[in-house]
């Protein structure tokens, strides 16, 4: 018998007339994902089908299991649409299953099958039962549900299937710049993004020597993660020792992290149009920590028009957390190296910062002087799902 691996698009089966592109873009990926594997990949607007080398299965299953856009996959028995022949296969499918209750359930797309959906199940469930011992029919919580798809030419008959991650298919809705810090909610965020089809690139800050090259280190691995969700990520690693300490050394002290997080939006935003990216995406979660209230937020978005995604602004601490372990980012997101938003925090940092104060502290340093420099002394890496990182020029 041969087998399948068979896709179900679920979400993008929403989009009407725009599904035809969902799922073009959807194949795209997991032939990008099984680059290298003996496969053929057939697809319409409801299925996808994979052919596969058997010895690849595992493999190919977990790679399945990283691309956004699938709702579920299995692995189908194909035969062809003979009543005689799905009988056959059926009574080779159980010898192979472990189980005491049992349903059926028939999809007949195929409307030229001479038997209705309802009564093919029971003619298979009789089959069932008359081929083995001690077995009862459960309609509502079985230990094996064996559904039957009959279409024309073929039918898919499987036992178990397995949730994919949902979502949009990489790179369906544009491309976004994510301000990886190092932490927790950041990197979350990044996965939640591309999780609606957004690419994402992503952009740290670094302050050497108050940060560490360990620092940068972690967030190299964080991208390293993220990675096996696309083909890959480019990281730029913006030089921001001189801006911190000027901002330092000029600004009164509760208002350190407000200047910081309006410079690092300014440069974000020229980076991330210069990268054709159509929105920043960052880890801000409301009320987590002083720069993220409501009042700091308006502030600190008063220096771009750029639109800004917060995947987690409306999700607890834990509820971040449990997401970090999920994509098994926690652990890296925890590790002690500091970055430029923790090396310089002030005892006590304003929550309700006023714009005019900040503007006012900002003249204290000729600060577009700075960015200019900044932002001809970026250093970009490609960080690939197979963790080889690769410099690129300098922008």
């Amino acid at each position: 018998m041969e087998r399948v691996i068979m896709i179900k698009y679920g979400e993008l089966t929403t989009k009407k007339g725009n599904r035809n592109f969902f799922v073009k873009e959807l194949y795209k990926s997991i032939m990008n994902k099984l680059d290298g594997y003996n496969v053929n990949i057939f697809k319409d607007l409801s299925r996808m089908y994979i052919e596969f080398d058997n010895n690849d299965l595992d493999k190919i299953l977990k790679r399945i299991n990283n691309i956004f856009g699938i709702h579920e996959y299995l692995v189908a028995y194909k035969v062809k649409t003979s009543e005689e022949t799905i009988k056959e296969t059926v009574l080779d499918i159980i010898k192979n299953e472990k189980f005491d209750t049992f349903k059926v359930e028939t999809k007949r797309s195929y409307k030229e099958f001479p038997i209705q959906s309802v009564e093919f199940s029971r003619i298979i469930g009789g089959l069932i039962l008359k081929n083995t011992e001690s077995k009862k029919v459960d309609v509502h919580n079985p230990d094996m549900l064996l559904n039957i798809e009959i279409r024309k030419d073929y039918t898919y008959l499987y036992t178990n299937y397995y949730y994919g991650l949902g979502g949009y298919p990489n790179n369906t809705l544009g491309k976004g710049l994510v301000m990886l810090s190092g932490g927790i909610d950041s990197p979350v965020a990044a996965y939640l993004a591309m999780k609606r089809g957004v690419h994402v690139e992503a952009v740290y800050f670094e302050a050497i020597p108050h940060t560490s090259l360990e620092a940068r280190n972690k967030v190299i691995k964080l991208c390293e993660k993220l990675a096996k969700y696309t083909h890959n990520v480019k990281l730029h690693i913006i030089p921001f020792t001189e801006i911190q300490e000027a901002i330092y050394k000029t600004a009164d002290e509760e208002y350190v992290i407000t200047i910081m997080r309006r410079m690092m939006y300014r440069i974000a935003e020229r980076l991330a149009k210069r990268r054709k990216c159509l929105a920043l995406v960052n880890g801000e979660s409301i009320g987590q920590v002083a720069s993220q209230t409501l009042t700091s937020m308006s502030v600190i978005n008063n220096v771009t028009n750029m639109p800004i995604i917060r995947p987690v602004a409306c999700l607890d601490k834990l509820e971040i957390i449990d997401i970090s372990k999920k994509i098994d980012t926690y652990d890296i997101s925890i590790l002690p190296f500091e970055d430029c938003c923790t090396v310089f925090v002030p005892k006590h940092p304003v929550i309700n910062p006023v714009l005019d104060l900040c503007i006012e502290m900002e003249k204290r340093f000729d600060y577009e002087e700075m960015i200019k420099k900044t932002m001809s002394n970026i250093n970009t890496l490609t960080i690939t799902e197979n963790d080889k990182t690769e410099f690129d020029d300098l922008l």
